[in-house]
C-alpha cells in the first residue's frame, strides 16, 4: 500500500496519495524522524534495498531551522562493523555548503560539494536533494533550497551503487538533537524512493516552472478523497474543482486567440507578397504601434516582412528586440560572494550584504558582462581592532579570525576570565617583592602562579643564577641552590652545548667534550664504539660500528636504524616495526599496523600510505609535503600548508589541524570544540572547559575554569605547567626524535647528503604547581620538592660537510615561539647553518641562515651566487623546488626571482665564530604575518630583526638547516604554541587606529 501524506494547497489540508495516476510509479516514502532504534533502522534499509535496483531517482526532503554557523550530518547509511560510509549528507553551516559522500564501486569514497547553501541562519528552510540516474552509468545530484535550484553536479559515478548485503549489517544515522539546540528545529526528514520531481515537490509546497503534475495530482486526489471528507470540506473541495476547471477554460480560450492571431498574421504577409500596399493614410506607421520591447529603438522598414526592425535588447535582456527576456545573471555568472544570496532583477541583479563578520560593498549590476567582471568582494572585519577589544573584557586577549573572532584568556600579568573579568595579578616587576636573581626574570604561569627563570647566558633555578658560557641550560660552576635542583649542578662540558649532560664513562666529563667518551683507552676519533667499552675493537661486518655496539653485528648497516627500538637494527630485524607481522608480509614494514588496512589495495597500508584512498604503490612525493604526488592538488586557499581537500578549515589558516571532538571540523572554525553543547565563546557560553566536554560546567572554586580541566586544560595527561601547548591535545613536549629529512639538491654530485644525529635532554622542574595532577604517581608530593622528567629529542647534531638539507619535525604549528642554541663545534670550514619554520613542503618554508665568511659558490651554474657573512631571514617559495636553482638561491645573499625573498639581513654583516654558542629566539604569528628573530651571544643580544610582516606561509613545521658545514650542534631546543600578539605589533595597530592613513 502506498503511504499517504498531508498536502497543503490553497489553505486546505488534504490527505492525498502522492501517485494517483496509474501511469506513474508508486513512491516509497520513508519517514526518517521515526528511526530511533536498530530495528527501525534495519526496516528502512530493507525498503531501500528492495527498491534500489528498480528506481532511477531518490529524494531526501527536509524542513528545518538551524542556529547560525552550525551544521552536521543530516542523513547517512553506515556499516556497523567498520563504520564505512555508504552514503552521507552533511550540512556545512559555516561554509554555506552541503557535502555528499558516498562509496563508489571501486571501494573509494567520493565527495561532492554543493555550493550556495545558506541554511544556518536561524530561518526556516525547505530542501530537496534529488539524486538521478541510478540505473545509468553516470549519476547527477540537484540541490533545491526553498523551491529554488541552487547547485547541481553532473556526470558523477553512480550513487548508491554500493550498498550493504543485509539490512541488519548497516544502520541509519540522522541529526543529533544538539545540532538544533535552542534556536533550531527539525520538522520534516523523509527519504522518497522513485517518482517525479513535480510529485515530490508537493511535499514542500513548491511549484517548478513548466510543471503541471502537482495540479493534476491534486485534482485527481480530490476525486479519491472527497468521500472521506465532511459536508463542509466537500463544498470547499467542489469550489476548488470549479477553480481548476475555470483555469482550464481560460487556457483553452487563450489557445484559440493565439490561433486566430497567427491566421491574421499569415494573411497580411500573403497580401504583402502580392504587392498590395496601403497608402500611409490607410496603413499607419508600424513603429507608432510600438511593436518593439520597451526601450528598444524601432526603425521603419517598408516592404519588409514586418514593415519595421527592432534594435538590440537592453543590457540585461536577451532576444530579437521585439521580444526580450531577462537574463538570470545569478545562475549564469554567480557574481556574489560565496554564501551570499543573489537576487535576479529585471533587468540586472543584486547581492545581499556580506555575511556577518565580513564587510564589503552592496553589489548591483546589469548584464552578464557586469556579473562576470565585477564580482562582490567581502573582507574580514577585525572585530578586535575596534577600540573596544572586540567586546571582550578589558585586559583579555581578542583573537581575530575570518568572519569572526573569539575572546581568549587574560593578558599576561592578569588573572580571571571572560565571566569574572581580568584583574592585575602578582608581578615580580611591581617593586613590592622580587624573589628572582638579578640575572633572572619573573614568569607568570597559566594558573596565576609566579616562577623565576634565569636570563639567556645564565643558568640555575631562577632564584640563583650562574654564568652559562655554552648556553645549554647548565651553569659553568656549581650553584648554592637550597632546593638541590639538578639544573644548579656544574656543566660537565663547559664550552660545548650538551643539554642532556650525557656522560657514558661517569668521569664527570660530558661525552660531547670527552676525547675518550667510553673510557676504554681508545680516542673517539679511532674508536668504532664511541660510547661502549671495547678495547678489542672487533668488527665482524666491517661497517663503522664494532660488534660491541652494532645492532646488526653480522650485517653491514652504517645507519644503525632501529625503528621499533628493540635493540635489533632494521637491516637484520625480521619485524622492523614490531607489530607482529613479518616484513615480507607487512604492507607497512616501518609503521606498526597489525590490522593491515589498505583501502586502495595498492599493497601499501593506510598507516603509511601518502594517498590512502588512491592507488600509488610507488609512494612518490616530489615536494616532501607528506602527500603523495597522485593525490597532491597543491590547492591551498588559506595558505596553511594543507590542501583544500584535506583541510578541516579550508578558509581559515590552521596548520595544526586540531580537531578536538573529531567531528571533521577544525577547532579554529568550530563554535563548540568539545561538542558538549556549550558554545566556546558566544552566549550562553563561554565554555569554561573549551576542549573537555562538561555540559554541566562544574566549577567548585568559581575561578571560571571548569573542574575537569583545572590543571590540564586540554586533558592530555600533561599538566599545563609542563605542557608546551596547553590548548592542543596533540602537542605536549618538545621532541625531534621523529623527523623528516629533506634534501634540497638531490641531483648531481656537488656534495653528500647531511647526517643527522638526535640526542636527549633531561629537564628538571618544580612539582608544587601540579601536585594534585600527579597524586596518582607520588604518594606524598610534599616529601619530594622536585621531580625529574626525561625529555628526549631536544638536541640535534649534523656531522658531514654536505649539500643543503633539512631535518624537519612532524609537528605543525599555528602561532609558535621557537628557541635553541646554535654551536659550530669545529674550526674547519666557514659555511651555512640555521633553522627553519613555517615548513609546508620542500619549496615553501622560512629559513634563518648564517654564513661565517664571504664566498662565491663553487658551482657557477645556473647563476653565480655570492654569500655574505651575515645572519639572514628568507622566505623560500621556489617554483622549481629542490635542485641547483634553489641551491644557488639559498647560497646567494639577496632575492632571487621565483626562488627566495630576503626579508631581513643583519646590518652588522659579521659571521659566526668557531666553537661559540649563540641562542636564537623566534616569534611567528602567521594569523597576522608577524615574524621576529633575536640572537644572543652569551647574555648579550647581538642581532634583532624587529617586527617583520610577511604572509607567504601561514604556519607550518619546524626544523634545522645546514649547507656545506659540518659538526653543527643545535642544543636545548624548545618550542611553545603561542597565538598572543606581541606588544610591538599591538602598539603598531593601536597607532594605526589612532592615526589612520
Amino acid at each position: 500500500m502506498v503511504r499517504m501524506r498531508g498536502l497543503v494547497f490553497l489553505g486546505l489540508a488534504v490527505t492525498v496519495s502522492l501517485f494517483p495516476s496509474s501511469s506513474s510509479r508508486e513512491i516509497q516514502v520513508l519517514d526518517l524522524m521515526d528511526v530511533k532504534n536498530s530495528k527501525q533502522s534495519s526496516q528502512v534499509i530493507e525498503k531501500i534495498l528492495m527498491n534500489i535496483l528498480s528506481i532511477n531517482d531518490i529524494y531526501l526532503i527536509s524542513t528545518f531551522t538551524l542556529p547560525p554557523r552550525t551544521g552536521g550530518v543530516f542523513f547517512g547509511i553506515y556499516s556497523k562493523p567498520d563504520n564505512i560510509k555508504y552514503f552521507e549528507l552533511s550540512i556545512l553551516g559555516k561554509l554555506n555548503k552541503v557535502s555528499v559522500r558516498y562509496l563508489k564501486g571501486d571501494g573509494k569514497l567520493n565527495v561532492v560539494v554543493l555550493e550556495n547553501a545558506l541554511l544556518a541562519d536561524s530561518r526556516k528552510h525547505w530542501i530537496i536533494l534529488h539524486v538521478m540516474g541510478l540505473q545509468t552509468l553516470r549519476s547527477s545530484v540537484d540541490l533545491y533550497i526553498d523551491c529554488k535550484l541552487v547547485d547541481s553536479k553532473q556526470d558523477l559515478s553512480p550513487l548508491f551503487d554500493v550498498m550493504p548485503e543485509q539490512s541488519d549489517s548497516a544502520e541509519i544515522r540522522t541529526p543529533r538533537r544538539s545540532l538544533f539546540r535552542s534556536q533550531g528545529s527539525l520538522e520534516v526528514l523523509q527519504l522518497l524512493l522513485g517518482g517525479k520531481l513535480s510529485q515530490v515537490s508537493a511535499l514542500q509546497s513548491c511549484t517548478f516552472e513548466g510543471s503541471s503534475d502537482i495540479l493534476n495530482a491534486v485534482t485527481e486526489a480530490n476525486a479519491v478523497s472527497i468521500s472521506m471528507l465532511g459536508q463542509q470540506t466537500a463544498q470547499l473541495m467542489a469550489q476548488m474543482t470549479l477553480i481548476v476547471e475555470g483555469l482550464e477554460k481560460i487556457k483553452r480560450n487563450m489557445q484559440e486567440q493565439v490561433k486566430e492571431t497567427s491566421l491574421l498574421r499569415n494573411l497580411i504577409m500573403e497580401c504583402q507578397a502580392c504587392g498590395f500596399v496601403e497608402s500611409p493614410e490607410v496603413h499607419p506607421s508600424k513603429c507608432k504601434e510600438r511593436p518593439c520591447f520597451p526601450g528598444v529603438e524601432c526603425e521603419e522598414k517598408p516592404g519588409s516582412d514586418l514593415g519595421f526592425r527592432c534594435g538590440s535588447c537592453p543590457d540585461g535582456f536577451t532576444g530579437n528586440g521585439n521580444h526580450c527576456k531577462d537574463i538570470d545573471e545569478c545562475q549564469l555568472a554567480n557574481p556574489c560572494f560565496p554564501g551570499v544570496r543573489c537576487l535576479n532583477l529585471a533587468p540586472g541583479f543584486s547581492c545581499d550584504p556580506c555575511p556577518l563578520g565580513l564587510t564589503g560593498h552592496l553589489m548591483l549590476g546589469v548584464g552578464i558582462h557586469s556579473a562576470r567582471n565585477q564580482t562582490q568582494s567581502c573582507n574580514d572585519i577585525d572585530e578586535c581592532y575596534d577600540g573596544n577589544n572586540g567586546g571582550c573584557v578589558p585586559d583579555s586577549m581578542c583573537i581575530n579570525s575570518m568572519g569572526s573572532f573569539r575572546c581568549g584568556p587574560c593578558m599576561p600579568g592578569f588573572y580571571g576570565n571572560q565571566i569574572v573579568g581580568c584583574h592585575a595579578g602578582r608581578s615580580c616587576a611591581s617593586g613590592v617583592f622580587d624573589p628572582c636573581h638579578e640575572h633572572g626574570h619573573c614568569v607568570l604561569e597559566r594558573n596565576g602562579d609566579i616562577s623565576c627563570v634565569c636570563n639567556i647566558g645564565w643558568a640555575g633555578n631562577g632564584y640563583v643564577c650562574g654564568i652559562d658560557t655554552d648556553i645549554d641550560g647548565f651553569p659553568d660552576e656549581e650553584l648554592p641552590c637550597t632546593d638541590n635542583a639538578k639544573f644548579c649542578k656544574k656543566d660537565n662540558c663547559r664550552y660545548t652545548p650538551n643539554s642532556g649532560q650525557e656522560d657514558e664513562d661517569m668521569d664527570k666529563i660530558g661525552d660531547q667534550c670527552d676525547e675518550d667518551a667510553d673510557g676504554d683507552g681508545i680516542k673517539n676519533v679511532q674508536d668504532n664504539c664511541r660510547l661502549v667499552d671495547n678495547k678489542d675493537q672487533q668488527n665482524s661486518d666491517m661497517d663503522s660500528y664494532g660488534d660491541a655496539c652494532d645492532n646488526c653485528p653480522s650485517v653491514n648497516n652504517n645507519d644503525q636504524r632501529d625503528t621499533d627500538n628493540n635493540g635489533e637494527g632494521d637491516a637484520c630485524d625480521e619485524d622492523i616495526d614490531g607489530d607482529g607481522i613479518p616484513n615480507f608480509l607487512d604492507n607497512c614494514p616501518r609503521v606498526p599496523n597489525p590490522l593491515q588496512t589498505d583501502r586502495d589495495n595498492d599493497n601499501v597500508g593506510d598507516a603509511c600510505d601518502s594517498c590512502p584512498e588512491i592507488s600509488n604503490p610507488t609512494q612518490t612525493d616530489i615536494d616532501s609535503d607528506l602527500v603523495g604526488d597522485i593525490c597532491d592538488t597543491n590547492q591551498d586557499s588559506d595558505g596553511d600548508g594543507y590542501q583544500d581537500t584535506r583541510d578541516n578549515c579550508p578558509s581559515i589558516p590552521n596548520s595544526d589541524q586540531l580537531d578536538t571532538d573529531n567531528d571533521g571540523l577544525g577547532d579554529d572554525c568550530d563554535s563548540d570544540d568539545d561538542n558538549d553543547g556549550i558554545p566556546d565563546f558566544i552566549r550562553p557560553g563561554p565554555d569554561n572547559c573549551r576542549l573537555v566536554a562538561n555540559p554541566m560546567q562544574e566549577d567548585k572554586n568559581e575561578d571560571g575554569v571548569g573542574d575537569v580541566c583545572e590543571e590540564d586544560f586540554d586533558n592530555d595527561s600533561v599538566v599545563d605547567f609542563l605542557d608546551v601547548c596547553p590548548e592542543n591535545v596533540e602537542i605536549t613536549l618538545t621532541d625531534f626524535r621523529a623527523y623528516q629529512t629533506v634534501v634540497l639538491d638531490p641531483e648531481g654530485d656537488a656534495q653528500i647528503d647531511p647526517n643527522w644525529v638526535v640526542l636527549n635532554e633531561v629537564k628538571f622542574t618544580n612539582v608544587k604547581i601540579f601536585t594534585n595532577v600527579l597524586v596518582s604517581m607520588i604518594t606524598n608530593c610534599k616529601k619530594y620538592p622536585f621531580i625529574i622528567f626525561f625529555i628526549q629529542g631536544m638536541e640535534i647534531v649534523q656531522t658531514m660537510n654536505s649539500d643543503p638539507g633539512l631535518a624537519v619535525g612532524y609537528t605543525a604549528f599555528n602561532g609558535v615561539d621557537f628557541e635553541g642554541t646554535f654551536h659550530v663545534n669545529t674550526v674547519t670550514d666557514d659555511d651555512y647553518a640555521g633553522f627553519i619554520f613555517g615548513y609546508q613542503d620542500s619549496a615553501s618554508f622560512y629559513v634563518v641562515q648564517w654564513k661565517q665568511t664571504r664566498q662565491a659558490y663553487w658551482q657557477a651554474k645556473p647563476f653565480r651566487a655570492i654569500a655574505e657573512p651575515s645572519l639572514q631571514l628568507k622566505a623560500v617559495k621556489s617554483k622549481t623546488g629542490p635542485g641547483e636553482d634553489l641551491r644557488n638561491a639559498l647560497w646567494n645573499t639577496g632575492d632571487m626571482e621565483d626562488q627566495v625573498t630576503l626579508l631581513w639581513k643583519d646590518p652588522r654583516n659579521v659571521g659566526w665564530k668557531d666553537k661559540t654558542s649563540y641562542r636564537w629566539m623566534l616569534m611567528h604569528r602567521p594569523q597576522v604575518g608577524y615574524i621576529r628573530v633575536m640572537l644572543f651571544e652569551g647574555p648579550l643580544k647581538v642581532a634583532d630583526s624587529g617586527m617583520i610582516i610577511d604572509t607567504t606561509m601561514r604556519g607550518g613545521r619546524l626544523g634545522v638547516f645546514c649547507f656545506s658545514q659540518e659538526n653543527i650542534i643545535w642544543s636545548s631546543l624548545r618550542y611553545r604554541c603561542n597565538d598572543t600578539l606581541p606588544e610591538d605589533f599591538s602598539a603598531l595597530r593601536a597607532f594605526q587606529l589612532q592615526y589612520p592613513l
